[in-house]
């Protein structure tokens, strides 16, 4: 089904706000969307536990709360459980404990780190009661670069391509290779929604570059107008480095962008077709239908 096109507001707007205002609309619309080939809405499936990692830092847990209040809204009749890996309840050790049946794990975090690979798996090992499985974290994945872009225009960066500007794009950092190829595709589907303009990974730990170094390499290569985007569902430590890290604009954690609750169920919804046995190239290709 095709949506139709979003009306767009009579007063004449700049090209970044008119850029802001089509992505609102375009959120406004996919709302709706229900990816091809799975249950529809309707239909209860596995409890869908969402893993955040915790932070000191008090506006954390509301922000993933509204998330997940997000996701719920999106998926009426789904059961949606919260549980963190460290320093905020409830624990995730703690929600696997209450659970029976049958749940899907899935990461609030943006690629193939320890955590993903390593803490997840353990978790359900230790709930022998739970039929369970560990969905893909939320990267790479164009929607994760549709909510980057959206933070980054309610930013104020220029929804324009000039040669004078440049993202870095900052994640937590993981001595895991795979974890740094997944924040490096990150970046590649971000620029292509830029029109091109450059991304440079940068970590907060555990990997190179910093943003500081990132944003030294930018400028050396003659970007004067450098933005700093984060892979971070909410403010903690390192989402508050990275962007007092940033010469200008520093993009708000994702927090609950319309495209990362639908991301959050399309991770849920791949890991009941793998579960089913549907052969590789159809999870590769679900897709969301407008």
């Amino acid at each position: 089904m095709t949506a139709p096109i979003p009306h767009l507001p009579s007063a004449p707007l700049g090209t970044g706000d008119l850029a802001a205002e089509i992505t609102a609309q375009l959120s406004t619309q996919l709302c709706r969307v229900r990816l091809r080939g799975f249950p529809p809405p309707e239909t209860p499936g596995p409890t869908l536990v969402a893993v955040a990692h915790g932070s000191r830092d008090p506006r954390a847990l509301p922000t993933v709360r509204a998330l997940l209040d997000r996701v719920r809204a999106l998926r009426p009749g789904l059961a949606v459980r919260l549980g963190h890996i460290e320093l905020n309840r409830p624990l995730l050790a703690d929600t696997l404990a209450e659970l029976r049946g049958e749940a899907v794990l899935v990461p609030l975090l943006f690629g193939h780190g320890h955590h993903v690979t390593h803490d997840l798996p353990a978790a359900l090992a230790g709930a022998p009661q739970l039929a369970g499985r560990v969905a893909a974290p939320l990267g790479p994945h164009p929607l994760l670069a549709e909510a980057l872009h959206g933070r980054l225009l309610e930013a104020g960066f220029p929804g324009a391509p000039s040669p004078r500007t440049a993202v870095v794009l900052a994640a937590a950092g993981s001595r895991a290779p795979r974890s740094a190829r997944d924040t490096e595709r990150t970046a590649q589907l971000l620029s292509a929604r830029l029109g091109g303009t450059p991304v440079l990974p940068a970590y907060a730990s555990a990997a190179a570059p910093t943003v500081a170094d990132a944003v030294r390499t930018l400028t050396a290569r003659g970007h004067d107008r450098i933005a700093v985007a984060g892979c971070f569902t909410a403010p903690g430590r390192f989402a508050t480095q990275c962007a007092d890290a940033a010469p200008g604009t520093a993009a708000a954690p994702l927090g609950d962008h319309p495209a990362l609750a639908r991301l959050v169920l399309h991770r849920y919804d791949q890991a009941l077709l793998a579960r089913t046995g549907s052969d590789p190239a159809s999870v590769r290709a679900a897709t969301v239908a407008v």
